[in-house]
């Protein structure tokens, strides 16, 4: 309709886009804050400088040139958090590589199917951690690897892998230990990076990140250093970071929240990157906030959840935080404000995004009024556009809900070997759809209604699981809660609620229902409760509702009406 404002919006850019490649981010680094700390692995006892980080990821990417590893060719890494991981990170740029990024918490197929998708030539793993046996898994898919030459492996389900590289001991057979990689560069292969400095361009793809893979399998994510390098950027500029702040990054590297938001924002703004630990421990985290004091702590909500509600939360010190990001799955309010108040983070800020934009695109600002960080996800990042589109593809009002789409820098190049999924995203147009419903305001703040899978059709009815979740949080007894649809005969679908309790505290379904009875529409009550003592989750803390979904419906043998 003519005159009224529509669902676009551009991001104000006060400083221009980073118009250079990860390498020379770390050489800048090294050079202007050269003796500041750079890395923190608590648990490995690793303190490293902007010079140490620098200084280790040249050599190390003159080992895996003195290995045969040229530029383009693809490099894995399957570890937790470790200080070897952000320097394979750096070392990789450094080289030219493209850095495969694998979920620890793959196993053989997902790691067989990764490894071959994109034709990784060498990988980076861990041993061992808890009851993930690493190596045990690669010589389960590649048994040819306990005879082989170390660098020379020929493997039939694994064609393209010659080079395992092992963090940790004890050594396997056939591997090359990760602390003498570096050992094999000499002033042949350092003059090779240097004249491959000069060659290596920003647009270049840099990264592969597999998607969760909950409908088929995981596509590969293909980003450039111009993609992520000023993602991390633009996140650190958000939350006001410098080289006097230390962030908490107790989010996994494999994923866009610790490797982008936390160590490409570090090395773009000279911050130190602090690893409290290999896997997420609440206790860890808050023992590493006190002793490093850090200033910034990054978590997706159950981690913050699961950090405040710690037995021990009361007696740790952390008065030096001062900002963080709360990310990576739906940010419930009541858990923001406590946040805001018990842990002293008065300048959280919220960010939106997905691995194919790198991932930010939406976030909110530190003086933001605490009512707009609670209540959205903030407006849209420098440089980016965003439009709220209908069924049809048009714009819709200010206001109303529709599928989000954003254009800009952060787009992916695509998915790897894949460009009929890639289109099925990316228009020719540029705009990249996320499959998530939102609405943006008269200001320019969005707020994410949930998931198109997700939202529940009730009789006719369209209903936002996120908004009755964000209900019942204001129970003083409701630590967490999920909201899915579930089939039903006659309306379709009906909504579904599991839901976590405060230690000690029962509840009934009956006095949830009458918790909701005359607040919100009678549509939107639950019709099914279950208390649970956790979510099914991925390893970055996104909850799985479809599974949730599935089991519901096979426990109580729901059945959809059948369509036409």
């Amino acid at each position: 309709m003519t005159g009224v404002p529509t669902s676009y919006a551009s991001g104000v850019a006060e400083v221009p886009l980073l118009g250079h490649t990860i390498g020379e981010a770390l050489e800048r680094a090294a050079n202007r804050w050269g003796a500041r700390p750079a890395l923190i692995a608590r648990a490995q006892d690793v303190r490293w400088t902007w010079r140490d980080l620098r200084d280790r990821a040249d050599a190390f990417a003159a080992g895996l040139t003195a290995l045969g590893l040229r530029r383009g060719d693809r490099i894995g890494i399957w570890s937790l958090n470790r200080a070897e991981w952000a320097l394979t990170q750096f070392a990789a740029a450094r080289a030219g590589l493209i850095l495969v990024t694998i979920n620890p918490a793959y196993r053989l197929s997902e790691l067989e199917f990764a490894l071959n998708k994109v034709g990784c030539v060498a990988l980076v793993t861990a041993t061992a951690f808890k009851s993930s046996d690493y190596i045990g898994m690669i010589t389960a898919l590649a048994p040819e690897l306990s005879g082989a030459t170390p660098g020379r492996l020929s493997a039939a389900r694994l064609p393209h892998l010659r080079i395992v590289i092992q963090i940790g001991g004890p050594q396997a057979p056939g591997t090359i230990a990760f602390q003498d990689v570096a050992q094999r560069g000499g002033a042949a292969e350092r003059e090779a990076l240097r004249a491959l400095a000069g060659e290596l361009q920003f647009d270049d793809a840099i990264n592969i990140q597999f998607t969760s893979g909950t409908t088929g399998s995981p596509k590969g994510v293909t980003l450039t250093h111009h993609n992520i390098l000023n993602n991390g950027y633009f996140v650190g500029r958000a939350i006001g970071l410098s080289e006097k702040d230390r962030i908490c990054i107790p989010v996994p590297l494999y994923h866009c929240f610790g490797m982008v938001m936390g160590n490409l924002a570090a090395v773009t703004h000279g911050a130190a990157m602090v690893y409290p630990g290999e896997g997420f421990d609440p206790l860890a985290t808050l023992e590493t906030i006190e002793a490093e004091k850090c200033t910034a702590l990054y978590g997706v909500p159950t981690m913050f959840i699961a950090e405040l509600d710690h037995p021990q939360f009361e007696r740790f010190d952390l008065g030096s935080l001062r900002t963080g990001i709360m990310a990576g799955a739906p940010c419930p309010i009541e858990v923001m404000k406590r946040v805001v108040g018990r842990m002293n983070m008065r300048e959280v800020t919220i960010a939106y995004g997905m691995t194919e934009t790198s991932p930010v695109s939406f976030q909110s600002a530190v003086d933001d009024p605490l009512e707009r960080r609670v209540s959205t996800v903030g407006r849209i990042q420098p440089h980016l556009e965003v439009k709220i589109v209908d069924a049809s593809g048009r714009i819709v009002p200010r206001g109303e809900p529709g599928e989000l789409c954003t254009r800009g820098y952060s787009v992916m190049l695509g998915y790897w070997d894949d460009e009929a999924k890639t289109d099925e995203v990316v228009d020719a147009r540029g705009w990249m759809s996320t499959g998530d419903l939102a609405t943006i305001d008269a200001e320019g703040y969005c707020n994410i209604v949930g998931r198109i899978k997700d939202m529940i059709i009730r009789g006719g009815e369209n209903v936002y699981p996120r908004e009755i979740e964000e209900y019942l949080f204001r129970h003083p007894k409701i630590q967490d809660v999920q909201v899915f649809g579930v089939a039903d005969l006659k309306y379709g679908e009906e909504p579904c609620a599991w839901v976590r309790l405060h230690k000690g505290e029962t509840m009934t379904e009956e006095e949830l229902r009458a918790f909701c009875h005359g607040q919100i529409a009678h549509y939107k009550v639950p019709r099914y409760v279950e208390f649970v003592e956790e979510f099914p989750m991925t390893v970055t803390g996104k909850v799985q509702k479809f599974i949730m979904r599935q089991q519901v419906e096979e426990r109580l043998g729901l059945k959809r009406a059948e369509t036409a």
